[in-house]
């Protein structure tokens, strides 16, 4: 069996969102959870110009997400992402916009449970990392659980050992990706009876989950939760995430003002190679979200982050001044 990742906290792929950058300032707060890319297609890794699969080790553990199709492409690119460091390959087999839809990936694949199988047969033919599979609980019409429960045996029979199951179906016609993220309601229940079901796979929850008590209810019932936009949007919630979920009391609980001046250390060595400090500080939004000033932090470096000469150091400082000063944030 392959050797597994402690996946009991990850943070989701996130299109635009959980590059290298992000990644890199999410780690400062959490020394175990589990990071994912956003995911990258084939194509991408295999024409394009850019280097898509770099990524700095101090983020690992980290899981690379593809989108495709093509087993022979992506076993290609399976095999790459193994030969460069990452922890595991990701199969989005729940992404519902019409773009990936046309590339014939994402969500449209959990009909077609035979080629995904093929997929990840390809991929674990070629490489020793973890294998795993991102789906919704359905598509369209096809939401029935048996249909989930088909979806699930034939790509396990493939290989398979982890599933991060989205817990709302997904409509491929007629809703936008944004509105596929909440209209369809979510139904817990039926990823724990997947869990029930296929007591020797791992399942991964995702899906509306905003809380670390939330997160720890889950765990009563599947072996992982996956968090995404609430992480986005309030990423300090990581802090307490090697303590609560992990039960690690030794890793140091750094503040936020630490895990900013760490971060302005990695935008400094950014920018020497060229890099925009705003690459990095626009993941850092919502550093301190829910405290008194956050707003002023926010509005700092939204307007000078994009077109301010200073450097990035320069610009976490100003923003930061007010908490500095009134020390109202540990």
């Amino acid at each position: 069996m392959t050797k597994k990742l402690d996946r009991r906290f990850c943070v989701a792929p996130m299109l635009d969102w959980t590059d290298r950058h992000c990644r890199y300032f999410y780690r400062q707060m959490s020394k175990h959870t589990v990071l994912y890319t956003e995911m990258i297609t084939t194509g991408a890794i295999i024409h394009g110009k850019g280097d898509y699969l770099r990524f700095n080790t101090s983020e690992q553990p980290v899981a690379l997400q593809l989108g495709g199709s093509d087993p022979d492409a992506l076993a290609h690119c399976a095999k790459l992402a193994e030969e460069r460091g990452y922890d595991e390959v990701n199969l989005n087999v729940g992404c519902p916009s019409d773009r990936v839809q046309n590339g014939m990936f994402g969500a449209c694949l959990m009909a077609k449970p035979e080629l995904v199988a093929e997929c990840v047969r390809a991929m674990k033919q070629v490489t020793s990392i973890p294998i795993t599979v991102k789906s919704r609980i359905g598509i369209d019409d096809f939401d029935s659980f048996e249909f989930l429960v088909e979806f699930i045996t034939v790509v396990k029979d493939a290989g398979c050992e982890t599933f991060i199951i989205h817990a709302r179906k997904a409509w491929l016609t007629g809703l936008s990706p944004k509105e596929n993220r909440d209209v369809p309601p979510l139904d817990y229940d039926r990823v724990y009876q997947i869990k029930r079901m296929f007591p020797e796979l791992e399942i991964i929850i995702n899906g509306g989950i905003k809380t670390i008590d939330e997160s720890v209810e889950h765990l009563k019932h599947v072996d992982g939760v996956m968090l995404g936009r609430e992480i986005y949007s309030n990423p300090y919630l990581l802090a307490e995430v090697d303590t609560v979920i992990y039960q690690d009391t030794d890793s140091p609980v750094l503040s936020r003002i630490q895990v900013m001046d760490k971060v302005a250390s990695y935008i400094t060595e950014h920018e020497k190679e060229g890099g925009r400090a705003w690459h990095v500080l626009r993941h850092m939004m919502g550093l301190f979200q829910g405290l008194p000033g956050a707003k002023i932090w926010r509005r700092s470096l939204s307007i000078n982050g994009v077109k301010s000469d200073k450097t990035g150091a320069q610009l976490l400082a100003d923003a930061s001044s007010f908490y500095r000063s009134d020390n109202l944030t540990k």
